[in-house]
């Protein structure tokens, strides 16, 4: 199992959607800019016609941020941030060919996508309170460690790969060039979440396979 979530997560969250890919053979270069624009011209529509702030994806992960104590003006999840960065800057910086796939389908659905390379991981991923021992390493490089009852993904080995849930990946498993072997979770909470991420997780299946045809991309079961 390589991705679950503690029991208290499922009780607190029972309306949590969960879909999990993972995908092998990945490389560093792909013809993903249409693919890319299409769905970042879906996310502008969107948010033409209302803040990122209304949308029903959004004020569920605000709900839930609130129920885990967090100011959701403060903290935001990673589709929000995402969203509010392409309102304000008309764009986003590319990363990566797979991480900027992800972005634009999560800007586009307004539902957090998580891309983790799976060589960095020690054992299983387990969302879970942390803690406070755990070791978490900034896109910069720097060291922290996520409070006592935070909310993390959490490796075998205590490292934190993302805090406060869906707000910030950690840099020390973020997909970079030389990353093969991939986890792509994508999380939701709000009413219509079941249909919306299965439409979601089809589009990536349409998508992947066509960017990386060499690539294996399989479904990863969660408990």
């Amino acid at each position: 199992m390589l991705f679950s979530y503690a029991t208290c997560i499922r009780r607190d969250f029972p309306e949590l959607c969960t879909r999990v890919l993972r995908l092998e053979g990945l490389t560093s270069t792909a013809p993903a800019a249409s693919h890319i624009a299409r769905f970042f011209a879906v996310a502008r529509e969107r948010i033409a016609l209302a803040p990122e702030s209304d949308l029903p994806e959004i004020q569920a992960w605000r709900r839930a941020f609130a129920k885990m104590g967090l100011k959701p003006t403060q903290y935001r999840c990673a589709s929000e941030a995402l969203l509010r960065r392409l309102r304000k800057e008309g764009d986003l910086p590319s990363v990566h060919p797979l991480v900027d796939l992800c972005n634009a389908v999560s800007a586009a659905h307004a539902i957090p996508i998580a891309a983790i390379d799976l060589a960095r991981v020690d054992g299983r991923l387990q969302v879970r309170p942390a803690l406070g021992t755990e070791t978490y390493v900034t896109l910069a490089g720097d060291i922290e460690h996520p409070d006592a009852g935070e909310i993390i993904f959490a490796d075998d080995s205590r490292h934190a790969h993302a805090r406060r849930w869906t707000n910030r990946q950690s840099g020390h498993s973020a997909v970079r060039d030389g990353t093969t072997d991939a986890l792509i979770v994508t999380e939701a909470m709000h009413g219509t979440a079941h249909a919306d991420v299965d439409r979601l997780v089809a589009q990536l299946k349409l998508a992947i396979p066509a960017l990386w045809p060499a690539a294996s991309l399989t479904e990863v079961p969660v408990r």
